[in-house]
């Protein structure tokens, strides 16, 4: 009799212990499909400045915290000729694509050439060869970031490289 119910209670363990991992599965999942969706989205702006003879000015093809991202045009496609055309699809596409991006393209986008990691203030934007590209997006709740450090609901990935 001992014996069954010894059995049970380890049975009881291990559901309880596969329920747990499940509850954390589900939004590891979900921040790791947001990571990848917004990975993506950056490389194509890469590619986007990358692909513009005119950005390879210093000081050209920047978007600061605050600013905003040119004018959608009328469609998107085919794709537009113009690159400020492309790079307000590309705003669009991004908004749609993370949740909550639409509202923080204005603040949590930004796109810069600076010679500090981070540093994106107007006076910095413009004076490296290097680019920084950060996109944000919401999350339900603080700390699904799956950074342990962030305690906010604004999830953000920022990519650096040279052009």
């Amino acid at each position: 009799m001992i014996e069954v119910l010894v059995s049970l209670l380890v049975i009881v363990v291990g559901v309880l212990g596969m329920v747990g991992l499940q509850s954390k599965a589900i939004p590891y999942t979900q921040d790791s499909a947001q990571r990848n969706t917004a990975i993506m989205l950056a490389d194509d702006l890469l590619e986007l400045i990358r692909s513009n003879p005119n950005c390879g000015t210093i000081g050209s093809c920047q978007k600061l915290p605050g600013a905003s991202f040119p004018t959608v045009p009328s469609a998107c496609i085919p794709t537009p000729i113009s690159f400020n055309d492309q790079v307000g699809c590309w705003a669009v596409q991004a908004g749609n694509a993370l949740p909550g991006a639409s509202a923080l393209l204005k603040t949590g986008f930004y796109v810069c050439n600076s010679a500090t990691p981070g540093d994106v203030t107007a006076s910095s934007c413009g004076t490296g060869s290097e680019i920084e590209i950060q996109l944000s997006w919401t999350v339900k709740t603080a700390g699904d970031c799956m950074d342990p450090s962030n305690s906010s609901t604004t999830c953000t990935y920022k990519i650096r490289t040279r052009r």
